[in-house]
């Protein structure tokens, strides 16, 4: 008969140790968190939750950055056009409905919180956009779509997430139809030196408190995905690094966490959301470090598969 108390106690020294989650425990507690802090998050920045695109550096209108983040990455990727787009993490769908409306195309997104799928087709009947874009309880690793179902696959600031990477980007390419675009923008972890073999026992401290505070697994680098691409048969991979473009973003929320309303909000959605506005600070140290990184990875599936 387990002891009253251990759990939480389990819990608490795991907390305290940072230790790795078991992909159930990643699973429930991505959800769970998301569920909590996705209000306070459109309460604070609107409809897009992602970091912005700060050219100039010293920019203010922080949700129009959010907005230009998006279509300066579909320009960087040669995006122009695209039929039906599939939005994996998505948020309470701020990208997908974007993006709807700037091709004109279906849009389906996928997240593991049923507040945010809920919420974001809410969004989508308020803007008149509930037929042609749609959100769902999905997991990644398995989506509910048949093969070849997307002309473009969007995942933004989600692939961090993924505690199997290569599964990850099997299921990107199989729903891709051929000839189709993946765009891929995620948190990654510096690129390996030729004679290294993994990151300092520090850089590791450092992640492993930043994944228990986001239930994030093991951290992979920019260089791993285009690798895991190009084992895959994808062609035209391209990446970027624009860890300076999005940096202001982090002070900017830091900043917004500190009025009373944001503060207020943290303490009405808990303590996960607490954690994680605590590990902003943390996510800076390791960009002040050169440790993290924003990457975008694009690739094309080729038109014979």
């Amino acid at each position: 008969m387990a002891v009253p108390g251990m759990k939480t106690i389990r819990r608490v020294r795991d907390s305290v140790f940072s230790r790795e989650r078991n992909r159930e425990d990643l699973t429930k507690g991505i959800a769970h968190f998301y569920d909590r802090s996705s209000k306070l998050w459109e309460d604070v920045w609107g409809e897009h939750m992602h970091h912005g695109y700060y050219i100039p550096a010293d920019r203010t209108d922080h949700q129009q950055a959010q907005i230009d983040l998006i279509d300066e990455v579909l320009k960087w990727a040669n995006a122009t056009e695209a039929k039906n787009v599939v939005d994996v993490g998505c948020g309470i769908g701020g990208s997908s409905r974007h993006i709807a409306k700037k091709f004109d195309c279906a849009a389906s997104g996928i997240t593991l919180s049923p507040y945010q799928a809920a919420r974001g087709n809410e969004l989508a009947k308020e803007q008149g956009l509930d037929s042609k874009v749609n959100f769902q309880v999905a997991n990644a690793l398995s989506m509910p779509f048949e093969k070849d179902s997307f002309d473009l696959i969007w995942s933004l600031e989600s692939g961090e997430h993924m505690p199997d990477k290569a599964k990850f980007v099997n299921e990107l390419i199989r729903v891709t139809a051929p000839g189709g675009r993946i765009i891929v923008v995620t948190w990654c972890h510096r690129d390996l030196e030729p004679s290294e073999t993994g990151l300092t026992k520090k850089e590791d401290k450092l992640l492993a408190k930043i994944n228990r505070a986001y239930y994030l697994p093991r951290w992979c680098s920019v260089n791993d995905y285009v690798d895991l691409m190009k084992s895959e048969g994808l062609t035209d991979i391209r990446r970027d690094d624009w860890s300076h473009i999005i940096a202001p973003f982090w002070r900017a929320v830091i900043k917004s966490s500190l009025n009373l309303k944001s503060a207020y909000g943290l303490l009405k959605s808990g303590f996960s959301t607490i954690r994680g506005a605590y590990a902003m600070l943390l996510m800076l140290r390791g960009f002040d470090k050169g440790l993290i990184k924003f990457g975008l990875i694009t690739a094309t599936k080729p038109a014979d598969n």
